[in-house]
C-alpha cells in the first residue's frame, strides 16, 4: 500500500525529472556564451557571425518541433524522448570536436532537432498524468525548477572556461544529456497506451498540425504567449552583447543579468501555482502580460535615464519575466487542452511558434537593436505589447464566438479560457 509520503516523494522525483527535460533547451543556448569569445578567436569570425551559434540551435529545433509530438502519439512519450536524447548527446560530442564555425553549427543543427523529444514530449506528459488545477500547478513547478537552468548555465559555463577551453562546456552538456537519459529510463513512464495511439503515417499526422494549427483561439492564446515571451528572450537571445558590450562585464558576470531575470521567471511559476483553482486562467493571463506591458514601460524609462548601469538595466527585463512567468503554464494547459486527442501535435505546434519567432530575433533582430540599453528595451516593449495585444483579441473573439469544440473525438473539457 502506497502511503502519502511516498506518494509526495514520487511527485518531487517526477517533478525533478521532466523540469530537467525541460533544461535542455536552456543549457544548450546559455551555458556557451562565456565561450563565445574563446570561440570567436579560434575560428576567426566576428560577433554577428557568432550569433548563429544560438539560431542554428532554435531554427533546426523549430523545423523538427512540430513532429516531436505526433510521432509520440503515434509510437508512445518514452522512444520519443529517449531517442532524442541518445541523439542530442552525440551531437553535444561532435560540438565539443568540432574545429570550424561550420562544423560546430552543423552539430548545434543536430542539437536542434533532437532536443524537442524531451522538451516538447515533457509538456504532454504533464496533461497525460494530471487534469485542470493539478496539471497547472504541476507545470508551475516544473517551470520553477526549470527557470533556474538560464540563470544557472551561463554561470557553469563561466566555470567551465577557467578550469578548461571551451569545448569543456559541450562534453558537460553531453555528460547532462546521459543522465537524463538513465532518469527517464527509472522515474518516466509510458503515459500513451497503445490503444490510444495513433498510425504512424506522414498524411495524418499532417492532418493533425494543420487542425491544431488552424484553430483560431488556439492560434490568439499561441501568439500571446509567444511574443510576451519574445520580449523576454530577446534579451537572452542577446546576453553575449548585452552583458559583455553594452553593460561591460567580463566572461564570468552573465550572473549579474540571469540570476535577477530568473528569479522574476521561477516567482511568476509560483504565483501560477497558488493562483491555480483560485483564480480565472483569463483573469490571471490578462494580469500578467498587463503587467509585463507596464514592466516595458519601466524597462524603457530606466534605461533611458540610468543607462547601462547595474542594477537598473536588468530590472525591467526581471520584471517582463515575472509576468511571462505567471502567464506561461496557464496559457500551456489551456493550449493542450484544446486539443486533448491530439496533444502531442498541439503540443508541437505549441513549441514551434515562440521557437521559430525567437531564433529569427536571435539572428537578425538582436544584432540591430544593441546599439544602446535604450534600443533593446524599445524592441522588448514592442514585444511584450504584442504579446498583450493577442490575448486581449482572443478575450474579446471568445465573448463573441460560439465556437465548436476544437477536438470533436474528446469528451473532456477543453478550452476554459
Amino acid at each position: 500500500m502506497t502511503t502519502d509520503r511516498q506518494r509526495a516523494g514520487a511527485s518531487v522525483v517526477l517533478t525533478a525529472v521532466l523540469a530537467g527535460m525541460a533544461m535542455i533547451g536552456p543549457f544548450s543556448i546559455d551555458t556557451p556564451f562565456p565561450a563565445f569569445a574563446s570561440m570567436r578567436t579560434d575560428f576567426g569570425v566576428g560577433v554577428d557571425q557568432m550569433q548563429w551559434v544560438v539560431s542554428a540551435y532554435m531554427l533546426a529545433f523549430a523545423v523538427m518541433t512540430p513532429f516531436h509530438g505526433p510521432i509520440s502519439d503515434a509510437v508512445g512519450r518514452r522512444p520519443v524522448i529517449l531517442g532524442g536524447l541518445a541523439a542530442y548527446t552525440l551531437a553535444s560530442v561532435g560540438c565539443a570536436l568540432s574545429t570550424s564555425l561550420p562544423m560546430l553549427l552543423g552539430f548545434r543543427v543536430v542539437q536542434g532537432l533532437s532536443a524537442g523529444g524531451a522538451t516538447i514530449i515533457g509538456r504532454t506528459i504533464v496533461r497525460d498524468l494530471f487534469d485542470g488545477p493539478a496539471a497547472q500547478r504541476l507545470m508551475s513547478r516544473v517551470m520553477m525548477i526549470f527557470g533556474l537552468a538560464p540563470a544557472v548555465a551561463p554561470i557553469i559555463g563561466g566555470w567551465l572556461l577557467r578550469t578548461g577551453p571551451w569545448p569543456l562546456i559541450f562534453w558537460f552538456i553531453a555528460g547532462f544529456a546521459v543522465v537524463l537519459v538513465a532518469a527517464v529510463l527509472l522515474v518516466i513512464p509510458e503515459t500513451h497506451p497503445p490503444e490510444r495511439r495513433t498510425p504512424v503515417r506522414l498524411g495524418p499526422m499532417l492532418r493533425d498540425l494543420v487542425t491544431v494549427a488552424r484553430d483560431g483561439a488556439f492560434e490568439r492564446m499561441s501568439w500571446a504567449i509567444t511574443f510576451s515571451f519574445a520580449g523576454q528572450f530577446l534579451y537572452i537571445g542577446a546576453a553575449a552583447i548585452f552583458v559583455v558590450t553594452l553593460l561591460g562585464k567580463g566572461e564570468g558576470d552573465f550572473w549579474v543579468f540571469f540570476v535577477p531575470m530568473i528569479s522574476g521567471l521561477v516567482l511568476g511559476a509560483w504565483i501560477s501555482g497558488r493562483a491555480a483553482g483560485r483564480v480565472s486562467g483569463r483573469h490571471l493571463v490578462a494580469v500578467a502580460l498587463g503587467f509585463s506591458v507596464f514592466a516595458g514601460a519601466v524597462n524603457v524609462t530606466l534605461a533611458s535615464v540610468f543607462g547601462p548601469q547595474l542594477p537598473y538595466a536588468v530590472v525591467g527585463p526581471s520584471l517582463i519575466a515575472l509576468g511571462t512567468g505567471t502567464a506561461f503554464p496557464t496559457v500551456q494547459i489551456a493550449l493542450l487542452d484544446r486539443f486533448p486527442a491530439r496533444r502531442g501535435a498541439a503540443a508541437s505546434v505549441a513549441g514551434v511558434m515562440p521557437l521559430a519567432l525567437n531564433a529569427i530575433l536571435a539572428a537578425l533582430l538582436a544584432p540591430r537593436v544593441t546599439g544602446s540599453v535604450v534600443q533593446l528595451a524599445l524592441a522588448s516593449w514592442v514585444l511584450v505589447g504584442l504579446g498583450a495585444g493577442f490575448w486581449a483579441w482572443h478575450l474579446h473573439s471568445s465573448r463573441i464566438e460560439v465556437s465548436p469544440p476544437a477536438d470533436p473525438e474528446s469528451h473532456e473539457p477543453l478550452d476554459q479560457m
